[in-house]
């Protein structure tokens, strides 16, 4: 597209990436040399374009046109997915911040919970029925540390139990914080002694906050409300307020983009220390 390539400047749009921002993360995402053969739009602009989508909730046929086409936009996100980018630059930006703030560059505690979102007819094949919530769709359940960096995320049909997730989502925390979590908080629907064994294989113990314990007079709760902020920074993002993915894989990657976008913002102050 030597045309397109001619055309190096048009209009930002609020989504585009900071000058910042990417000379962060550009390492990160270049899987193959600047000038390879194969590469034929400018890989800032591809990263553009699949920050338009997560943010606006538009659809990938409908890319703007002075975005690179979003066919190459959607193969690029799909590599940048099976590569595990977004994982690394997520992990990378956390530590920053934490030290930055004066915490240890790894957790101690995490907070545990999940999000339901409707399904919607692309996503209705792997949708499954939340009884509690009555409603049909998919199920986000998330790993936060106590500053609300995102640790592990898991994307499932609604009707799975959150308590059946606590294995997946310990082994992934102690992954990718060398082990270091020992406790993590969550709510009553991870009660009963099968989570708890699940989280202890792990070395975290399982501290379940009751509802009941909450309403006697005045008590300084474990910080479970940070989970609730995270969850409400990314509904910022249109594309995840439902789910509008054919796969969970990209449901869950997707959520990924959106929380290294929220980290870079938050980051931004610290990146010279980098």
């Amino acid at each position: 597209m030597p045309g397109w390539m001619e055309n190096a400047t048009r209009k930002p749009y609020p989504s585009d990436v900071t000058d910042d921002e990417w000379a962060f993360v550009a390492p990160y995402l270049a899987l193959v040399r600047e000038d390879a053969a194969q590469r034929k739009y400018p890989l800032r602009e591809v990263f553009n374009g699949l920050r338009y989508i997560v943010k606006t909730g538009g659809q990938w046929r409908w890319m703007p046109h002075d975005l690179p086409p979003w066919p190459t936009v959607y193969q690029q996100t799909r590599r940048w997915l099976a590569a595990g980018c977004f994982e690394e630059i997520l992990h990378d930006l956390r530590a920053l911040v934490r030290v930055a703030e004066g915490r240890r560059p790894q957790p101690s505690a995490v907070i545990l919970d999940s999000q339901t979102l409707q399904s919607t007819p692309e996503s209705g094949a792997h949708g499954g029925y939340d009884g509690y919530k009555r409603r049909k769709g998919s199920k986000v359940h998330a790993a936060v540390d106590t500053l609300g960096h995102l640790l592990a995320l898991v994307a499932t049909p609604a009707n799975a139990q959150d308590r059946a997730q606590v294995a997946d989502l310990s082994r992934r925390v102690q992954a990718v914080t060398d082990a270091s979590v020992t406790s993590a908080f969550v709510d009553q629907a991870y009660s009963g002694p099968i989570p708890a064994a699940d989280a202890a294989a792990h070395g975290i113990h399982l501290d379940v906050v009751k509802l009941s314990e909450a309403k006697h007079g005045f008590v300084l709760l474990p910080p479970r409300w940070v989970v609730e902020r995270s969850f409400a920074w990314k509904t910022r993002f249109r594309r995840l307020v439902r789910d509008y993915e054919r796969r969970l894989t990209v449901l869950a990657g997707l959520h990924l983009v959106a929380f290294a976008c929220l980290d870079l913002a938050r980051a931004v102050p610290y990146l010279a220390l980098w």
